[in-house]
């Protein structure tokens, strides 16, 4: 366990609409940073990585959806240089997506027959970054062939064994673990502790390959293309084409086994029978009807299936 005592503050000013709990609380449950955070009396108190330096963050809202502001006050074990500092700023800023424009993205959806119905409950939620790509891709390959439950059973126990323990404001919260400290691990340990069957060779494998500091972060591959940024996530272990769509800081529209149903049902009211064929149909479709915007779309759908299902008559459910 790591205290973290020395402590700076700053206000974030994202651009309009933003509502910070969608945003950082989502509402079908995915949280920020780390499944462990605290969220309480519309505070979040989370940690992650910043250039390997192991970060507190206690984050709330001192503005509006209208007129939005976050104050954040960050807490380190040693007194941060400038540089530092300014590292720091500039990732949240990224990962808590303050710049990002919604506004073409709402002008598509209010005339759209779907993603119409979504913003009343989701106005102003914006898609925010994982601590960092290794964390990223260990999601992205815990979702292949399982259930969510499931998945969130490998990731929580990943996290609980070999993240690091965060404390600072009389919290304490446990971190996704770096990839440097599962690269020194067996995958048959990995596979015996946490139940993840084929994926642990695959995840030590991408341990490897990332904690050795050659491939781009996600923040690199931002500057990519969305071809490029996806050719090459596709050079890591375990990511295959569902996996890339999911990790593409640009996005893409990923769809599997689960996903396929509810935008089956979405797009011709009912679930498809034709296997693989249907997942390709399904996300050539996704992509026809929202081009550049067809991972806001799917995140958009994701976290209001309930209403959804209630709006639109039908049952949709995407795990």
């Amino acid at each position: 366990m790591m205290r973290m005592t020395k402590r700076f503050a700053f206000y974030l000013s994202p651009k309009v609409p933003y509502d910070f709990e969608l945003t950082v609380r989502k509402p079908a449950g995915w949280p920020l940073f780390t499944p462990f955070e605290i969220y309480k009396g519309g505070i979040l108190w989370t940690a992650l990585h910043i250039a390997n330096l192991l970060t507190g963050l206690k984050l709330r809202s001192v503005g509006s959806t209208e007129q939005p502001s976050i104050l954040i006050d960050v807490f380190l074990k040693d007194i941060p240089k400038s540089t530092q500092k300014n590292v720091i700023k500039n990732l949240l800023a990224t990962k808590l997506a303050a710049d990002e424009d919604l506004t073409e993205f709402y002008s598509m959806a209010r005339k759209d027959p779907i993603l119409k119905h979504t913003l009343g409950d989701l106005y102003g939620m914006h898609d925010t970054g994982f601590a960092h790509l290794f964390a990223m891709a260990t999601f992205a390959i815990s979702l292949q062939m399982a259930p969510l439950k499931r998945s969130e059973e490998m990731m929580n126990c990943l996290i609980k064994n070999y993240g690091e323990l965060a404390e600072f404001d009389g919290k304490r919260v446990c971190v996704w673990p770096l990839a440097e400290r599962l690269a020194e691990l067996s995958p048959n340990e990995l596979s015996r502790l946490c139940k993840l069957g084929y994926r642990a060779k695959y995840l030590v494998q991408l341990a490897r390959v990332l904690g050795s500091g050659g491939f781009p972060t996600l923040e690199e591959l931002k500057q990519f293309s969305p071809e490029e940024a996806k050719r090459k996530l596709l050079e890591l272990p375990g990511i295959g084409d569902y996996s890339a769509d999911i990790l593409n800081p640009h996005g893409g529209f990923p769809i599997d086994a689960w996903s396929v149903d509810v935008f089956g049902k979405l797009f011709y009211g009912e679930q498809l029978r034709e296997g693989r064929a249907a997942i390709d149909k399904i996300k050539a479709e996704g992509i026809r009807r929202w081009g550049k915007w067809s991972w806001m779309a799917f995140l958009y759908v994701a976290h209001d299936l309930k209403q959804l299902s209630e709006k639109l008559g039908t049952s949709l459910r995407l795990y």
